[in-house]
């Protein structure tokens, strides 16, 4: 199992607090590594996460890509900040993923999947996303122009991956895992509402079923799933923050596959877990904070 990164984000934190970070978690020593306190001061502090915190991980070689809210940071390994990257059209940015040489993220702010080239170093495609009486409809757009979507929030687009059968990606607010083809946009297999994290894996699909506190793979001969982990309650902290509209405890955020066997995913306070797919158990977990408002956002395996 080795080790991973994840990206926080400290819903309804104060200015002057910090509101997320970056950690490495090595499941052998279990032991935890902050590298970076998220603490800057020149974000939107309305609204519960809104603009606090860091969330999506991407690796490209050597190379460790970072979103915030509206701009991609570049680290090297040792995190040294080597670059970043900003475009009208990110906003309220969540989930990325890298397929053949582009980096493409998740913009919650436009209903939108931005499409950055790794090698030219910018924004270079657009696909604004929106439901229609028969389904769902999309529309190209250029990054670098002025021809593009309106800010909106309608699906709340959180989740995005890519491999040779298409780009895949999901909402808060839609029923299903959606597909783009590269012409249209459709609905691959149904998922519940509030889901995050959806993705494609082996012969079905893998999800945080974040309302029912599970995380779930199902496939047309298989299903399983892993309830979040329970930690002890007198342990957490910052309680009259769990309402469930600032932060609540197990609110599932976080997911990644290690191999073909393992799955890791995240949930608040943040907290990691390792689940065995063969023998279907929750296997180990640690937990980074017990600040209630302290959730997990990205989560990658930590190749170096």
């Amino acid at each position: 199992m080795n080790k991973l990164i994840c990206t926080s984000v400290v819903r309804g934190s104060e200015k002057g607090e910090s509101h997320g970070g970056v950690y490495i978690i090595d499941f052998d020593e279990l032991t935890v590594d902050q590298k970076i306190d998220w603490n800057r001061m020149d974000i939107d502090w309305a609204g519960r996460g809104w603009d606090r915190g860091l969330r999506g991980i991407a690796i490209d070689n050597e190379r460790v890509y970072i979103a915030a809210s509206d701009e991609i940071f570049c680290y090297s390994p040792d995190f040294k900040l080597l670059g970043s990257f900003k475009n009208p059209y990110l906003k309220h940015a969540h989930e990325m993923w890298i397929h053949e040489r582009i980096l493409y993220v998740a913009s919650t702010g436009f209903d939108a999947v931005l499409g950055f080239d790794l090698d030219k170093l910018e924004f270079v495609w657009g696909l604004h996303v929106f439901t229609h009486d028969d389904g769902y409809k999309c529309w190209k757009f250029d990054p670098r122009g002025a021809k593009g979507p309106m800010p909106c929030n309608e699906m709340h687009l959180n989740s995005v991956c890519a491999n040779d059968r298409g780009l895949f990606f999901s909402g808060l607010k839609v029923p299903a895992l959606l597909k783009f083809d590269g012409v249209d946009v459709k609905a691959l297999a149904d998922i519940p509402l509030g889901t995050h994290n959806a993705q494609p894996f082996k012969n079905g699909i893998l999800f945080n079923d974040t309302k029912a506190d599970h995380v779930r793979f199902a496939a047309p001969d298989w299903q399983c799933a892993f309830k979040v982990p329970e930690l002890e309650p007198e342990r957490i902290t910052h309680l009259e923050h769990n309402d469930g509209k600032i932060a609540r405890i197990g609110f599932g955020r976080g997911l990644c596959a290690i191999d073909n066997r393992y799955l890791a995913s995240g949930s608040s306070p943040s907290t990691i877990a390792i689940h065995d797919m063969v023998n279907v158990e929750t296997v180990r977990s640690v937990t980074i904070s017990w600040d209630v408002r302290n959730a997990i956002h990205g989560l990658e395996v930590w190749p170096f």
